[in-house]
């Protein structure tokens, strides 16, 4: 659980260094500052203070380095101030002498301004000591770290050091056996044990059936939510799982207390006994994370595996529990013990060679298992989590072989810092697998929605931030300081500069924050606009949309304007560069310029507005969408054609229902001749007027186009309420005109065509006939049907 000291350590570390800037004054006492910077500095040449001191040292070090941060900001209104009225009085003439009172002003200015500045370079200089003396502590800490990780010492493998391993164990084993066995022997503390002896074997039973039956309870109980239909099963059977590790937690901690309260502990069985309930959760809390993962009842398993796999990963992952709560024993033993540096090297051998084989063997499992949810169409997110856990197997299988073989090597601190941060890291990812899929589970319960809310947006982005939150511990457990990570908070804390102006973190916040507040802002107003305002007035739907559409442009512009001005980001000086890229952008973009500009054209001037039928590049269909850059146009055939806003102001565009939906259908149709043409006239009038979408003013009109070469051409001409359904028109009409023209007896002419073959004889076989026959039995002509 050396992790998680760390993590403690770091968290009481920010607070302090918190408080401690906050107890900084605006103006740091240079003169003890200049003494503890000395200080540093002959500790740092000396080389010879302990980690642990030079820690101390450190914070103290940062603390002042915070002090001069805060004290290179104070007078910076005045100062901006100063800068401006220098500013303003205007550069100084060249070849001329100043105006004596002009000068005088820029003289006061400017000495004013030097007596401001004074302060702040004066913390510059001290800021940029600081950081540095912060940098050679840090760099003389790794060092020593990659010294004791890369020390070659003592092999476990020489039996030469075998005895004197066992026996410094047997010895230890032997002295806390000797303080039980005194203690049985000393009447006051079997007095004492007398008298406790009624609640220590009340506890004890306590203890008893907690730990045999508490697994018991667990599992009817989730047994029996899993027979019902409540909602939120996969949470409530979390919590429930929970129990797995509490009940014998408690059970432990009773007979712990059990055992301390009969008084027959000595020294070091106490502190032993102390640790064993710590030790016990390390281990129930593993063995909870191995079964939630590899073997949870319910089927939902985030790793899936062949069911003897199963069993076998379980078993290495408790094994790996069991082994490491051992190393740990074995620590606070070699502690209180007082072991050597061979003896511990040999105990500790065998436990590593067993977690590099756990390691090694799980390693080679989690190659064979797949994700939760896989099936036989692997999606692409399943086929990546897939990949990464074939990758991690190859990380543990390599763990596993190098680490103990280094170890036997004499490369002890190698060896350990391979293993030992393996397995922990096994744990912290175990943990967040748990913690991903716990959160899902919630906010399906809480939407209501169990198939699709696990892979929304929000379990998703909480399921980041969470990995997120993991890469620090991750960091410790791989051997970084807690000062390392607050190095590189206050790095990023700090923000980097860009040009005469420093960005932090905070400003971006701000300046997200307020554009939001901007956005939302500018969409109430749009909504407001569409829903209350414009349906009252008079302008059509084509320009309600575009005055909803300029307001929601005009917005979001005046939104990144106010949190930009806001957030005091002074960007004036990046104008030159801006300037120069802007020249290199326009030729690159200037087909997107080009279409944005026409987009905004189309919006003010309204040649086209959403839902009117157009036909633009041999395209017919309906505007459904005119956004910035394109519009969106839904053909008759249900397809989208994306077309520039560029092609729609330079082109040439069609409107069929530009400002009204009013249009005209045209029927042509033929009659034989020898028709009578005003009776056919009369009935197609007729049939026009007689339709509903037609309109009476004007009235249709049928017009004898010409003489074909087949029939006697007609039109009828009308014009319709909805030109959006001409084609419907056309259709009724045609079927009236074909049962009208049967009733009446008006013949609808077909072409025909007869072919007159000069050569007849070319279709006959050649034969010797008489030729006055032939020309006798051939017809003059042959007519054959085209």
């Amino acid at each position: 659980m050396a992790w998680f000291a760390r993590i403690a350590a770091g968290l009481l570390l920010a607070l302090g260094l918190t408080l401690s800037a906050w107890a900084q004054t605006a103006t740091p006492d240079y003169a003890t500052w200049e003494s503890t910077a000395i200080r540093a500095e002959e500790a740092i040449e000396a080389g010879r203070a302990s980690d642990s001191a030079l820690e101390e040292l450190r914070v103290e070090i940062v603390v002042w380095r915070d002090a001069f941060t805060a004290a290179q900001s104070s007078n910076t209104l005045r100062i901006k101030t100063l800068q401006d009225q220098i500013a303003a009085l205007g550069e100084v003439p060249e070849g001329r002498e100043e105006a004596p009172d002009i000068a005088e002003r820029r003289s006061a200015l400017n000495k004013q301004l030097a007596d401001l500045r004074a302060p702040v370079i004066r913390a510059e200089e001290a800021y940029l000591r600081a950081d540095g003396l912060i940098g050679e502590i840090d760099s003389l800490i790794r060092t020593r770290q990659a010294d004791r990780l890369l020390a070659l010492g003592p092999t476990p493998l020489n039996p030469q050091y075998w005895p004197a391993a066992l026996d410094a164990l047997y010895q230890s084993a032997n002295s806390m056996w000797l303080e039980l066995y005194q203690a049985a022997k000393t009447p006051a503390k079997l007095a004492v044990m007398r008298s406790n002896l009624p609640v220590v074997m009340l506890l004890l039973t306590i203890a008893l059936v907690l730990g045999v039956k508490g697994n018991t309870w667990v599992r009817r109980a989730l047994t029996g939510l899993k027979g019902t239909s409540v909602r939120g099963g996969p949470v409530w059977s979390f919590l429930l799982s929970l129990g797995r590790i509490v009940l014998p937690a408690v059970a432990i901690y009773l007979a712990v207390f059990a055992v301390k309260s009969t008084g027959m502990l000595g020294l070091r069985t106490g502190e032993m006994v102390d640790l064993l309930p710590v030790w016990a959760l390390a281990f129930l809390v593993v063995r909870w994370l191995a079964e939630e993962v590899l073997y949870r009842e319910d089927g939902a398993a985030l790793i899936h595996l062949e069911p003897v796999r199963r069993v076998e990963a379980v078993f290495y992952a408790h094994m790996m529990a069991l082994v490491t709560v051992l190393r740990m024993a074995l620590y606070v033993l070699a502690t209180i013990s007082v072991f050597d540096e061979t003896v511990l090297a040999v105990l500790d051998f065998p436990l590593l060679v067993v977690l590099g084989l756990m390691l090694f063997r799980l390693g080679l499992i989690l190659q064979s298992g797949r994700p939760s949810g896989d099936t036989t169409e692997e999606s692409d997110s399943q086929r990546f989590r897939s990949q990464l856990l074939h990758i991690f197997g190859k990380g543990l299988i390599v763990v596993g072989l190098l680490g103990p073989i280094l170890a036997g090597i004499g490369y002890g601190g190698v060896g350990r810092g391979m293993i030992l941060p393996m397995v922990q890291t096994v744990g912290v990812l175990a943990v967040l697998l748990v913690l991903q899929r716990f959160i899902g589970d919630l906010y399906a319960m809480i939407v209501g929605d169990e198939a699709d809310a696990r892979n929304s947006l929000i379990p998703v982005m909480t399921g980041f931030i969470l990995i997120l939150m993991t890469l620090p511990v991750l960091a410790l457990v791989w051997g970084a300081r807690v000062a390392d990570l607050t190095e590189l908070w206050t790095r990023f804390h700090e923000g980097f500069a860009l040009g005469e102006t420093r960005i932090s973190p905070t400003d971006f916040l701000l300046v997200l924050v307020l554009f939001i507040v901007g956005f939302l802002v500018t969409r109430l107003l749009q909504g407001g606009l569409r829903r209350t305002v414009l349906p009252k007035t008079r302008i059509d739907a084509g320009g309600r949309n575009a005055i909803v559409s300029g307001v929601g442009y005009v917005g979001i512009f005046i939104s990144a304007i106010v949190a930009i001005t806001t957030a005091g980001l002074d960007l004036s000086s990046l104008a030159i560069v801006a300037g120069a890229l802007s020249v290199g952008i326009g030729f690159g973009l200037q087909n997107i310029v080009s279409n944005f500009v026409s987009g905004i054209i189309l919006l003010i001037e309204r040649p086209i507005s959403e839902g009117d039928w157009i036909e633009v590049g041999g395209q017919h269909g309906h505007v459904k969408t005119i956004s910035v850059r394109s519009t969106r146009i839904e053909t008759f055939d249900r397809t989208d054609v994306i077309v520039p806003n560029a092609d729609l102001v330079s082109g040439t565009v069609t409107n069929y229902t530009r400002g009204n939906s009013i249009g005209r259908v045209k029927v042509a149709v033929g009659v034989a001749y020898g028709t009578d043409t005003m009776r056919v006239e009369k009935i197609l009038k007729n049939i026009a007027r007689d339709h509903p979408m037609v309109m009476m003013n004007p009235e249709p009109n049928v017009y004898l186009m010409g003489f074909g070469a087949d029939s006697v051409d007609f039109e009828i001409r009308a014009i319709l309420s909805d030109v959006h359904q001409v084609m419907q028109v056309k259709s009724d009409m045609n079927h009236e005109i074909a049962r009208r023209f049967a009733e009446e007896g008006i013949e609808i002419p077909f072409a025909q065509r007869d072919i007159w073959l000069r050569n007849p004889e070319a279709l006959h076989p050649k034969a010797p006939v008489d030729r006055g026959a032939e020309i006798e039995d051939t017809p003059p002509t042959t007519g054959v049907p085209e």
